[in-house]
């Protein structure tokens, strides 16, 4: 708005007297509300205007941070077309806030939080919103500190974040607190008057995990007692109560532990989930149940205590890269450890995980360079990995191996394991090393010595094992497909070759790789891998610094990266990493990315309420042994912006007990930027929907960028679960899989499986995918709850029709309808009809013949049923 001059005609004089009176009247009018005589309160402040601004980035110089808090509806700030982006300014001072105006250009925020801090880095909410419709809004809000933002996260436009003034009101000197969003609880130590067996523990009621609880005796009174480490102003307690909760009960709090204050209490308390408002303080807060609301005990899934002054993660911290913290479940061995030491670690590891597929448990096990004798039985969550710069430089004469007689000698559940940067010399008399797993489970940049050895992926006499991944590695002998029904291998080197098949054996790169050959036997082979990074890797230099090294890009590659070779790459010293410990949250994670960190998390489960933003090029985030991030109420996982060259490699995304829209997302929609140079690559990703807990998500990963490359990655909707956690097809809920709306993105390796519509959507040009396994849904009831349209199902793998280039290499889709035989998916493979989309070596197959895939890709291809159960088609069109 641009104000102009106008002119006043004079106006005449009035005598003092009249005018003081006038004054006065007004003034005790102005003062008296209608209908009262209490004098009103003083209209709150405008604080933000002229105050120091700053931003997480600027459209151009036109548009700086200041321009929003000047006071001229006529300038703006303006941020970069990406998510997530902020807008924060510097009150000076503490202050109460009680209004905030955001006067939006065209360009709005659709989802966004306003947050105040007392430091500019621990942020507490004070307003949310995921429908934003941009225009003037203005907020009433409470909430106290010197520092205001706009956290942006989904912008309502193809353009960035644009506001003319972001107005924020009330007094300065304001001293209320606000009740943070931290769980001080989740991880302290935890009491009960009882439990009612030793699975049920007190520990259970504050891991952070929703599937876990604490259950006491069935009598009263009893009582959960966490200590919070020291004393806290204690503002909300959230109880999560099980089916067997209490009808009354207080909550108190404690300085010593022994005598308590009540600081809330009911006698007509329903269960469920209660979010309490409350005031107290003290070091030790418990639940005191006096009356059951059931026959059964008293039962907690989680007690969640949230306390004033916003978060209270510490500052992010340093790293020591000579000595860092990587998790009380990282176990480090060098060549001067007893190796009984090591071999005990290593049986007691197998025996807790060997059945264990979903418990919270992660392990990883390192070997520093060195010589060392172990026999080392993968189970599941348990990464065993070298810490050299060549997987030469540990040697472990002895095994690594996965078994599957937990199983029955079936290894069709073998999943979520893994072997990574070593070499293998087998004891002597024995020639056979077994590698008996599914899903999840890489065999990564490792050396198996001896011409005369051989890796076996199975034994067909023993049971069925389910697909796998060997990369970047060299096998001086044979490798034995066995009972595999698919594999995949990329960039390896076999000294003695390949032997078998099944349905689905892809080779791409592989010095060494059989013959091409396909239905009889299954082998689809690539000469060369077009463009591809391998995975980063954790290592000890010379000095004994823990480093990160980052593989360059490689084109047109074919064997190892390091086999009688330097590898190429950058390298990296942990000092530059966050170390992140289960337990931290998301808004400590992301503080430690804008400050320039990248990320290695240890073993664990990572619960997060927020995503985590990756918004800086070239960031690496590493997880160890299998570590999982949990986006629990509703929340995203992780989100990264559409920059060159991330990294993230070695985690798995969980859905939470909340729906979440979806878990990952590369880049935000709508992104266009080009990254051929320097692509953005997910290594070893997994994903998981539902098992040990109902999990919910509508899709899973949504990849928006350009040039993405995916590097073995299983996403799974779970077809079972954990003992006493159901699945099902009203339970477990889950659209999509894999969402590919960038161009030129490119898959190695994609396992996706279950889904409850399309299993994987592809609508970017350029796209290209190697090797592809797919399990469609067991559990649709009968065929109507299975319709796209009037098609019966959905496809496992769509081309958008808009599509106008795209290749597939290598693809199996499986149909085992358990819960009602009689559905028929009506093709897996849905493509235009193009010359430039063309699909080679596809297999569909009725597994047992339950169930049926009509045709193989659109109406090619014959039908898979209890009759002809496997069915090949080599190319379409």
């Amino acid at each position: 708005m641009t104000s102009r001059a106008t002119s006043v005609r004079p106006r005449p004089r009035r005598p003092i007297r009249h005018l003081l009176v006038g004054l006065t009247v007004a003034l005790v009018a102005a003062l008296t509300p209608p209908g009262g005589s209490t004098p009103a309160q003083a209209a709150p402040t405008l604080l933000s205007q002229g105050r120091p601004a700053t931003a997480s980035s600027t459209e151009n110089a036109g548009t700086p941070a200041a321009a929003a808090v000047d006071g001229n509806t006529g300038t703006r700030w303006a941020s970069a077309f990406s998510d997530p982006q902020w807008l924060q300014v510097d009150l000076g001072a503490r202050a109460t806030i009680t209004q905030v105006n955001l006067l939006w250009e065209g360009a709005y925020g659709r989802a966004f939080q306003l947050q105040t801090s007392d430091d500019g880095t621990t942020w507490t909410t004070i307003y949310s919103t995921t429908t934003g419709a941009g225009g003037t809004q203005n907020l009433t809000v409470t909430g106290a500190g010197r520092y205001v933002r706009m956290y942006g996260t989904a912008r309502g436009t193809g353009y960035g974040y644009s506001l003319w003034e972001f107005q924020v009101y009330g007094e300065s000197g304001g001293t209320t607190p606000t009740c943070g969003s931290t769980n001080v609880a989740q991880g302290s130590p935890a009491t009960a008057s009882s439990t009612q067996d030793a699975g049920l523990a007190a520990s259970a009621a504050v891991d952070g995990n929703p599937g876990t609880r604490w259950a006491s005796a069935a009598s009263d009174p009893q009582w959960l007692r966490v200590d919070l480490g020291s004393t806290r102003t204690i503002c909300r307690v959230t109880l999560t109560w099980e089916a067997a909760y209490a009808r009354s009960f207080q909550l108190q709090t404690s300085a010593d532990g022994t005598t308590w204050t009540t600081i809330y209490s009911t006698t007509t308390g329903a269960g469920g989930t209660q979010n309490l408002t409350v005031t107290g303080s003290g070091r030790y807060l418990r639940m005191y149940g006096t009356a059951r609301g059931t026959a059964y005990g008293y039962s907690l899934w989680e007690l969640a205590v949230n306390t004033t002054g916003g978060t209270t993660e510490p500052p992010v911290g340093t790293t020591d890269p000579y000595n860092p913290n990587l998790g009380a479940n990282t176990f480090v061995f060098d060549p001067g450890t007893p190796t009984s030491t090591i071999q005990s670690r290593l049986n007691t590891l197998f025996t807790q995980q060997e059945t264990n597929q979903f418990g919270p448990q992660r392990y990883a096990v390192l070997f520093k360079p060195g010589t060392y004798t172990a026999d080392v039985n993968l189970g599941f969550f348990t990464q065993v990995a070298g810490l050299g710069m060549s997987p030469d430089d540990v040697n472990l004469n002895g095994h690594v191996r996965v078994e599957a007689a937990w199983f029955g000698g079936n290894a069709t559940q073998n999943f979520w394991r893994a072997a990574e940067n070593l070499s293998v010399t087998l004891p002597a008399g024995v020639s056979v090393e077994r590698w008996a797993v599914s899903q999840a489970a890489p065999y990564r940049r490792m050396h198996l010595r001896g011409a005369q050895n051989q890796i076996q992926l199975w034994n067909g006499g023993d049971g069925w094992s389910s697909g796998g991944l060997m990369a970047d590695t060299r096998v001086d002998g044979l490798v034995v497909s066995g009972s595999q029904q698919q594999w995949y291998s990329r960039n390896s080197e076999f000294g003695n070759g390949w032997t078998g098949s099944v349905w689905n054996m892809v080779f791409q790169g592989v010095n060494g790789a059989p013959a091409p050959s396909f239905p009889n036997p299954s082998h689809t082979v690539i000469a060369q891998t077009p463009q591809v990074r391998e995975k980063p890797f954790l290592y000890v230099d010379g000095s004994g610094e823990y480093r990160v090294f980052v593989p360059a890009l490689r084109t047109n590659s074919t064997g190892t990266s390091w086999y009688n070779k330097t590898p190429a790459g950058s390298s990296i010293s942990l000092s530059q990493f966050y170390v992140v410990q289960p337990g931290t949250s998301a808004a400590t994670i992301n503080a430690a990315l804008a400050q320039g960190r990248h990320l290695l998390f240890t073993p664990g489960v990572h619960h997060v309420t927020e995503p985590i933003q990756v918004n800086r090029a070239d960031t690496v985030v590493l997880g160890l042994g299998l570590a999982t991030i949990q986006a629990d109420n509703g929340s995203v996982g992780m989100r990264v912006a559409d920059v060159d060259g991330v990294k993230v490699a070695g985690l798995m995304f969980e859905a939470g007990t909340t729906n979440s829209p979806v878990l990952m997302e590369v880049g935000p929609a709508g992104s266009s930027a080009s990254h051929a140079g320097n692509p953005t690559s997910l290594h070893d990703v997994f994903f998981r929907i539902g098992g040990p807990h109902v999990g919910k998500a509508t899709n899973t990963l949504t990849v928006n960028s350009d040039n993405v490359i995916g590097d073995h990655m299983w996403l799974w909707r779970a077809d079972h679960a954990a003992q006493g956690v159901p699945t099902g097809w009203t339970l477990n809920t889950a659209d999509t899989g894999l969402t590919v709306n960038g161009d030129n993105v490119t898959m190695y390796g994609l396992f996706v499986e279950h889904y409850q519509k399309y299993q994987t959507i592809w609508n970017g040009n350029g796209g290209r995918t190697y090797f592809y396994q797919n399990e469609l849904p067991y559990d649709p009831p009968n065929q109507a709850a299975w319709m796209n349209g009037s098609t019966r199902g959905y496809a496992a793998y769509k081309v958008a029709d808009s599509v106008t280039s795209h290749q597939a290499f290598g693809l199996g889709s499986y149909s085992y309808f358990n819960v009602n035989p009689a559905v028929v998916e009506e093709r897996s493979f849905e493509v235009p009809v193009n010359p430039n989309v063309r699909f080679t070596n596809m297999v569909t197959v009725s597994l047992g013949g339950v169930g049926t895939i009509n045709r193989v890709i659109n109406n090619a291809g014959g039908t898979a049923n209890a009759a002809n159960q496997t069915v090949y088609l080599t190319t379409y069109p």
